[in-house]
């Protein structure tokens, strides 16, 4: 596993699914930035997408994690960003070749949409795996 340093950001329909996923890299040792919400108030989503895309775009991280309610909304606004490639994933097999195949430099969860132990596992993967280069670099350099 690469040298991992997360940025993570929710807005109000993501944040216990963040909480969560922060004690998991905490567990895990894995340093992160919490760039918000960090209340249940209602908020803007697009501002936290932009800040962790942006930090991500930066190199201060290398990956990001946004949760909403179903992930959409955040993998639209983290995506005008550009260079950022952001995946909205709902199951383990996309987490694995968002990183695999497309490079995937965020993670987009909805908390609404799947459960909790599924979050999880999805985040491991996609942390886990690397990106396999080869043929799948070629395309990611016709996204970029």
């Amino acid at each position: 596993m690469e040298d991992l340093k997360v940025a993570i950001g929710s807005d109000h329909g993501g944040f216990l699914y963040k909480e969560k996923i922060i004690d998991y890299l905490k567990a895990r040792n894995i340093p992160y930035v919490d760039l918000g919400t960090l209340t249940r108030e209602a908020c803007d989503y697009p501002e936290i997408a932009r800040a962790v895309a942006e930090r991500v775009i930066s190199g201060k991280s290398n990956r990001g994690i946004l949760v909403c309610g179903t992930g959409i909304g955040m993998s639209i606004a983290a995506n005008k960003v550009r260079g950022i490639r952001a995946a909205l994933c709902g199951d383990t097999y996309s987490a694995r070749v968002s990183r695999a195949h497309n490079n995937a430099n965020v993670l987009c969860l909805g908390e609404r949409v799947i459960g909790e132990h599924l979050a999880l596992d999805i985040v491991d993967i996609w942390l886990k795996t690397g990106f396999e280069g080869g043929r799948h670099k070629r395309r990611v350099d016709i996204i970029e």
